[in-house]
């Protein structure tokens, strides 16, 4: 495993492997867990050469207080990354590498996928999603590159960007990883007191009723119920519940069968935000 910490750096190391390699790619914000390494490991049985950034972007965070609480772990994300076989790259660059002299995000139209769920309560968010993952895709060049479902409207808005901007790359979403107790894994988790780790298995829960439900109950009163368990868990606070289109990510009032549907989830346990999403059909 290589380190690099300069982009300049890293483009030379890579344009000197054979050009018959193929080169895979994981973005992360660092606080590595179970589920990075799942994207880390699948990278690296389908590419000659993997590349995992670790990197917490602040044009993607609306909330200067989460951003500034975000977890940062360099030390045991390395340890975790040094313990897999294959030819490994770590990106690890300050600020200044990739954003120079601006700290900020460009502006995207993703057709409307930016404007749902996260987008209405993360003002400018995939702005910088979509800033960051773009510069690293034109400095790594990768064949592959791989994006965990938690991050459902993530993935879509990716791959809407890698089509605006005509990259070479394909995006591979991979299935979301969970604690014993159901929990989507996430670097978040880490700031969760052991009471607040038990108490928002409530997320899960509910998706799964929800799923359980889906074809004998009407998205009204599938609302309805997911407000209710909450409201019955003083201790989080849910932000939104959609039933939306996977395609479109618009929210669902009624089902069409031709249609595929996800259930998406947003709650607080304290300061701590949670997004968590199980497909419905």
């Amino acid at each position: 495993m290589v380190i690099y910490t300069q982009k300049e750096t890293l483009v030379q190391a890579l344009s000197s492997a054979n050009k018959n390699d193929k080169i895979g790619f994981v973005p992360t914000m660092g606080a590595l867990h179970k589920g990075h390494i799942s994207l880390v490991k699948k990278a690296l049985a389908e590419n000659k050469v993997v590349v995992v950034s670790i990197f917490v972007n602040p044009t993607q965070f609306n909330n200067k207080a989460d951003l500034q609480k975000y977890p940062r772990t360099p030390e045991d994300d390395i340890s975790l990354l040094k313990n897999l076989k294959g030819e490994l790259v770590v990106y690890l660059p300050e600020i200044s590498d990739l954003y120079e002299n601006s700290v900020s995000a460009k502006k995207y139209n993703f057709g409307g996928l930016q404007n749902e769920m996260e987008g209405k309560h993360r003002k400018g968010h995939f702005d910088g999603v979509g800033t960051i993952v773009s510069k690293l895709l034109k400095i790594i060049k990768p064949n592959t590159a791989y994006f965990g479902e938690k991050d459902f409207q993530q993935l879509q808005i990716v791959k809407k960007l890698v089509a605006i901007e005509k990259l070479p790359v394909k995006i591979v979403g991979c299935p979301i990883l969970r604690e014993t107790n159901g929990l989507a894994m996430s670097s978040r988790n880490k700031r969760l007191s052991a009471k607040q780790f038990e108490e928002v298995t409530l997320i899960y829960r509910t998706l799964k009723e929800v799923k359980e439900k889906f074809k004998s109950t009407s998205i009204t009163d599938l609302n309805a119920l997911v407000s209710e368990r909450f409201l019955q868990n003083p201790d989080l606070k849910l932000e939104y519940f959609e039933i939306a289109n996977e395609a479109t990510l618009k929210t669902a009032k009624r089902k069409n069968k031709a249609s595929k549907y996800r259930a998406f989830i947003a709650a607080f346990a304290g300061e701590v935000r949670l997004i968590d999403n199980i497909s419905l059909n």
